[in-house]
């Protein structure tokens, strides 16, 4: 009964393994290190390469028939393509850039966008658990690698400090962040605070884009868990239809979480452009 026991949980500390692994950087593929840094080829990494690819291939083949006339009628592929950038112009930037810089931005959020969520789709192809590095690992989604979303994240913070100098010149940005004719006792508590924001910003994008696309693949993996643990045909049957619906489940999150980064980084620019909105 002992050495059952241990197996047992040898066998339970193996699964959480590679949970921890698939939602991990899902490790080494080509180990580079250049001047000191780390900058080695992972799975997310190629799946990041691949979905920057097929963005790109996308958009020529979308936008070729623009290029070709003057006043083109868009039938197919290039009609769903406008379709869903305009859906973009008009319900995040216009709304909340103006007209005057949605076509400034504009191709900075729609890059957002349909990378954010060509990845998010990526990582729900089984395909990439069979890229194994040597610790067995399989691959996740690159959106749920917190570095992928921090890099997006100091995009948009970069981005608001761009947008509101160009605005309203280096000083005036920094002054527009304090409301004026505030109490100067008020400004002790109220300048540590925005500054504190500035920065709160960019990690609650980190955070949410992150967290919420590890959190589908933990479920998935935690359903299928008893399967090897129970060993019960009735069981597998039942993780299996449970994650057929968590999958049409992820399938609406990973456009909903492109949106959200998309429009939240949209509405943080807007707010240096127009600060007293």
């Amino acid at each position: 009964m002992a050495g059952h026991g241990a197996q047992e949980v040898e066998h339970t500390l193996s699964i959480g393994d590679k949970i921890i692994g698939h939602i991990a950087n899902s490790g080494v593929l080509i180990p580079l290190h250049i001047g000191g840094f780390d900058i080695s080829i992972t799975k997310h990494v190629v799946m990041l390469w691949i979905s920057a690819a097929l963005l790109i291939t996308v958009a020529l083949k979308a936008s070729s028939r623009y290029r070709k006339s003057e006043l083109p009628i868009p039938t197919g592929f290039s009609n769903a393509f406008e379709y869903v950038v305009d859906f973009v112009r008009t319900g995040i930037l216009i709304p909340n850039l103006g007209p005057k810089h949605a076509l400034t931005w504009g191709p900075l959020v729609l890059s957002f966008f349909f990378l954010i969520v060509t990845m998010n789709f990526l990582g729900l192809i089984p395909i990439f658990s069979y890229l194994h590095d040597v610790h067995g690992h399989g691959g996740s989604t690159a959106t749920g690698n917190f570095n992928l979303t921090v890099a997006l994240a100091i995009i948009t913070f970069l981005s608001i400090i761009i947008a509101g100098s160009k605005e309203h010149g280096f000083m005036g940005h920094w002054k527009n962040m304090v409301p004026g004719n505030v109490p100067k006792p008020v400004l002790l508590i109220l300048i540590p605070i925005e500054i504190l924001g500035m920065f709160v910003r960019p990690f609650a994008l980190t955070m949410r884009l992150a967290a919420n696309m590890s959190a589908g693949h933990i479920a998935m993996l935690a359903i299928f868990a008893p399967i090897f643990l129970l060993h019960n045909v009735y069981v597998g049957i039942g993780s299996v239809a449970m994650n057929v619906g968590i999958t049409f489940l992820e399938i609406i999150v990973c456009i909903v979480q492109a949106y959200v980064f998309t429009l939240l980084s949209t509405v943080f620019i807007g707010q240096a452009i127009h600060p007293h909105h």
